[in-house]
């Protein structure tokens, strides 16, 4: 590995969270609904209750992000809480949000606000984001953030995950609304939420010209359902004109099939279906029309990338195999049995690189599993240490080969509610909630993970390159 600093004075080293899943308080008596209350009313998945209650305590929990050693935080503003009914704007919630953006630059730290992250008010409806006027309604939303902080926030998230919004909620099922095996609500879904990105890059851009506005896409192998989106976004500044757009997409659809996953068995058939199922011509109509009449050439001002196990064939899996604490009956893989990979990590984030834009890791995590209070451990024995050095040393290499990345957003401070459940744990810090939320220096796993990534980004700020490659047991503190 070279010698030398490899991380410029400006890099953004932060932990990612969104609303939803830490601050408390939707869903209950009197308090602001969302998407998800039917499901939580109806027992379909465990109320997120409480939370982390970050929306209270959020400068204690401000004070762990710095204990991290990060200098950048990402979280979220929910819609829900801002306008609770059509139309009725919540000032105090709007005034609360404004807080929490100066207590983060009190301490030190740049907010990454994310305006959507899989939650809108339930008086939108659960299928939101089928209605034909989705994409002007959200674009109004990021306009009334941008009003109230826009003066104070410069780095922007208009919808978080877009694609695994689509692909969970009319795919699998697996989020409010929608159902298994809708496609064709997929694809009317994934071209609103992106025709409602591009609106909302104008509506921010609008308020605060000097904005840097993107949408973070799950890293995935199936390019129809990841980089076609960002390549739609960015067609215009790569000099491509709307009669050749296709032309190009099939370019850009071959590059990424050579470069990310062998084809071969079942993710050749998935790549089949893929491609059949969303036809680069017809597939964003509404996202087409918008960016080709945007006044901005490119409606995305960096590459943002979530990168978890981007492999489409592997989560699927026979039912009944092992998995940490027993058997999954279930025909998917779960959380904590995503395969780490930091080789194909290196893949993926190369090939987000587009032309002279930063790519942005704004969410990268390790999960294991807690069930009734007890940590099982994960089948193949990774801890999230490792998972850190690991990553951040793939990372640092790619610096050093050239690729312009910008920000490292570590998923997540603390473990939090992951979309209906508290088992999947992901926090740099545990939280014991048999008694109380009571948070630990440590991990759920018992390790270091904080302290871990403070001494790795403080060794890479000092050019101490030393810090990804020494045992990671010396980078743990031993109290």
């Amino acid at each position: 590995m070279p010698e030398g600093n490899p991380i410029a004075d400006d890099f953004r080293f932060g932990v990612a969270t969104a609303g939803f899943q830490i601050e408390g308080g939707y869903n209950g008596p009197g308090e602001p609904r969302n998407n998800w209350f039917r499901w939580e009313a109806e027992g379909h998945v465990e109320p997120a209750g409480v939370a982390l209650d970050f929306w209270n305590h959020y400068e204690q929990q401000l004070d762990r992000v710095v204990a991290t050693g990060s200098n950048a935080f990402r979280f979220s503003i929910e819609w829900a809480r801002c306008e609770p009914a059509d139309g009725q704007l919540d000032d105090t919630a709007l005034a609360r949000y404004g807080a929490i953006v100066d207590a983060c630059h009190e301490r030190g730290l740049e907010p990454l606000v994310t305006l959507h992250h899989f939650t809108h008010p339930y008086w939108l409806g659960e299928d939101f984001w089928l209605q034909a006027d989705a994409p002007q309604r959200f674009a109004a939303w990021a306009a009334v953030a941008a009003a109230h902080l826009g003066d104070r926030v410069t780095h922007w998230v208009t919808i978080n995950e877009l694609n695994i919004l689509g692909l969970m909620t009319y795919l699998l099922g697996d989020l409010p609304g929608g159902g298994i095996g809708q496609v064709p609500s997929l694809t009317r879904a994934l071209d609103h939420l992106l025709a409602g990105h591009v609106l909302a890059y104008e509506a921010v851009h609008a308020a605060r010209p000097d904005a840097v506005v993107a949408t973070n896409t799950f890293s995935f192998s199936l390019y129809e359902i990841d980089r076609l989106l960002t390549d739609v976004l960015l067609a215009r500044a790569h000099g491509v004109d709307r009669d050749h757009l296709r032309t190009w997409l099939s370019s850009r659809r071959a590059r990424h099939a050579a470069q990310v996953v062998p084809l071969a068995g079942p993710e050749r058939v998935l790549r089949r279906v893929a491609q059949r199922s969303i036809d680069l011509d017809r597939a964003l109509p509404r996202t087409v029309e918008a960016v080709y009449a945007s006044p901005h050439v490119a409606t995305l001002d960096h590459v943002q990338i979530d990168y978890y196990n981007p492999v489409s064939s592997s989560h699927i899996r026979v039912p009944g195999h092992r998995t940490s604490g027993g058997r999954n009956w279930m025909p998917g893989s779960m959380l904590w049995d995503d395969v780490p990979d930091p080789e194909m990590f290196s893949a993926f984030t190369e090939l987000s690189a587009h032309d002279d834009r930063d790519v942005w890791i704004v969410e990268n995590g390790l999960c294991n599993r807690v069930r009734r209070g007890r940590s099982l451990p994960r089948l193949d024995n990774w801890d999230r240490p490792r998972y850190l050095q690991s990553y951040l040393r793939a990372m640092v290499e790619l610096i050093d080969a050239g690729v312009p990345i910008g920000a490292y957003f570590h998923w997540t401070l603390a473990d939090n509610y992951e979309w209906g459940s508290y088992e999947p744990r992901f926090g740099l810090y545990g939280v014991d909630r048999a008694r109380g939320i009571t948070w630990s220096d440590r991990d759920s796993m018992g390790r270091d993970s904080a302290g871990v990534y403070r001494r790795i980004i403080e060794g890479l700020r000092a050019g101490d390159r030393s810090v990804l490659t020494r045992p990671v047991s010396q980078l743990e503190s031993r109290s």
